[in-house]
């Protein structure tokens, strides 16, 4: 702030705060009531639960997910894409799909979806969660208009959660995870990477059916320290990466085993590999669950030097380090893959790869090809991600189907082949895709999906795609057979089509509940000449 700008700044904080626009920000109640009935419920269900006989053939689970990571942007769904050997060989040895789709553009709520098998909005994670808000009036009118947040901007004053509604934010107890099944099933279960699920020690992988963890629990961290020899990094020049840059190994952003915090010198991404390998390693006699995280490619944006050098032909220095990232965790994945080889579990094991939502186009290193805008957004460039199954002599090889599917589907497959039955208690909306990977020929998996974050909603059905904001009036129909990019908004000419999507979404609304929590940020996309506004 110059010296001009600077007593002018002064006068109107001052008379702001004479007008008491120094008083906090309204508090809630933002009360998050656990469902008593669905708790006992869930405990019953897991206590009726067998563990592995001797003579039962129960598959591995190697779950592998990433982050950001667009499909466009991987050789494996796109031939000028970074060059992913690893991915390339899981695909054409399995099940690709390019049409499988997250229940969030954004990192938490996608992913609780996936280890519940539930829309989110059932249980009123909807929006990720938060360990700040503007603490007063003041506060917030300094963000708006002294802080370049573009293209992000805070929500208007509102009211927030105490701190202790804030401890609350994460996965209920009544929610069933995935590893919370597999354990009472006897699988060995571990978590190495993110975990961006709620941070208080009732939410923790260790309390919530993981046996080892390694990672971090907040959304993002340093894959390295800076400064550390060999690595090469790139800031971007907006507010939220400076945050991330800000708040270095700390606290939620710390490495912790096992829920203590360690030190750890080594490139995340191989970190977490490593650690993979060596739960493998440990538990090749048992069944287990094996659940991989990545956070790559998320900002912060760091690489080791030699895969920085495999892309000198790249001149732009932020997509160049993007590119090298993406290399690194093809390298990573391939070091799992190889391990399972290496154990003799390759036929035995299950593997699942897929992104938490589509790629982060503010960080200008990808624009997701052919498809609408990106992460946050409830375009296909931010909801349609890269997904393969991959079982050795159980499931087709080389098959790629453009069938609709959901990352909730891995819940319920993944308990369909640990020979486990659903509980009666609770509505699992994932399907169980086994039956029609197995014989591609039988009848495929129909069913609408639906996307909801606070004021923007969307629908598909068929080959259909409702996309609105119902805050500012804004309809996008789109027929993604004819126009898999969304091109062409077709809402001014069928009304008809936008009626019967729209009582399908109420439909489905009717059974979810309001979100337990607000959130801080929204984010502007500028499209065809048009600005839309993405809750986040």
């Amino acid at each position: 702030m110059n010296s001009q700008i600077l007593p002018v700044t002064c006068f109107v904080l001052f008379s702001l705060m004479g007008r008491g626009c120094h008083v906090e920000v309204d508090k809630g109640p933002f009360p998050i009531e656990d469902d008593r009935e669905l708790i006992m419920g869930k405990s019953r269900y897991l206590d009726s639960l067998s563990a592995v006989g001797p003579g039962e053939k129960t598959p591995n689970i190697v779950l592998i997910l990433v982050d950001d990571l667009g499909m466009h942007d991987i050789s494996t769904y796109n031939a000028n894409g970074v060059s992913t050997p690893a991915l390339d060989r899981l695909a054409e040895h399995g099940v690709k799909f390019n049409s499988a789709y997250a229940t969030s553009p954004v990192c938490s709520p996608s992913r609780v979806s996936l280890l519940t098998g539930r829309y989110q909005q059932r249980f009123g994670f909807e929006r990720q969660p938060m360990n700040r808000y503007a603490r007063n009036r003041l506060e917030y009118w300094i963000v708006e208009h002294l802080i370049n947040t573009d293209p992000m901007q805070l929500v208007a004053p509102m009211s927030k959660p105490s701190k202790e509604e804030m401890k609350r934010q994460g996965i209920p107890q009544s929610e069933l995870l995935l590893s919370e099944l597999l354990s009472h099933r006897g699988y060995r279960t571990g978590i190495f990477g993110k975990w961006h699920l709620g941070y208080q020690d009732e939410f923790v992988p260790n309390n919530r059916g993981f046996q080892e963890q390694f990672g971090f629990y907040e959304a993002f961290t340093y894959y390295a320290p800076p400064g550390t020899p060999g690595m090469v990094e790139h800031r971007h020049d907006y507010f939220a990466n400076k945050h991330i840059w800000r708040q270095k190994r700390k606290g939620t952003c710390a490495i912790s085993e096992n829920n203590k915090e360690i030190e750890d010198s080594g490139y995340l991404t191989f970190s977490i590999a490593r650690r993979a390998c060596t739960f493998m390693d440990k538990n090749q006699e048992n069944p287990f669950f094996l659940f991989v995280p990545f956070n790559a490619p998320h900002t912060p944006f760091q690489v080791p030097r030699d895969y920085y050098d495999r892309f000198a032909y790249v001149a732009d220095h932020n997509k160049r380090v993007y590119y090298a990232m993406i290399s690194a965790l093809d390298d990573a994945v391939e070091m799992i893959i190889e391990r399972l080889d290496q154990l003799g579990l390759t036929e035995s094991s299950l593997i699942i790869f897929a992104s938490d939502n589509g790629g982060a186009t503010y960080t200008g290193a990808t624009d997701n090809g052919p498809l609408k805008a990106g992460k946050f957004s409830q375009f296909e460039g931010g909801i349609n991600i890269p997904m393969i199954f991959s079982w050795k002599g159980h499931l087709p090889e080389g098959l790629e189907t453009s069938e609709p599917v959901s990352l909730m589907d891995i819940f319920t497959t993944s308990a369909a082949i640990a020979g486990v039955k659903l509980p009666g208690d609770r509505h699992i909306d994932g399907i169980n895709l086994l039956p029609w990977l197995e014989n591609p020929d039988s009848l495929q998996p129909v069913r609408p999906l639906f996307w909801r974050t606070d004021f923007n909603r969307a629908v598909r059905s068929g080959t259909w795609k409702l996309v609105w904001n119902e805050r500012d009036n804004q309809w996008f129909l789109y027929n993604l057979a004819e126009d898999p990019g969304e091109h062409h908004n077709l809402a001014t000419q069928y009304p008809g089509k936008i009626r019967e999507l729209q009582l399908l979404f109420e439909s489905w609304e009717s059974e979810m509940i309001a979100p337990m929590w607000p959130g801080v940020m929204e984010f502007r996309f500028d499209l065809d000449g048009e600005s839309t506004l993405w809750a986040i």
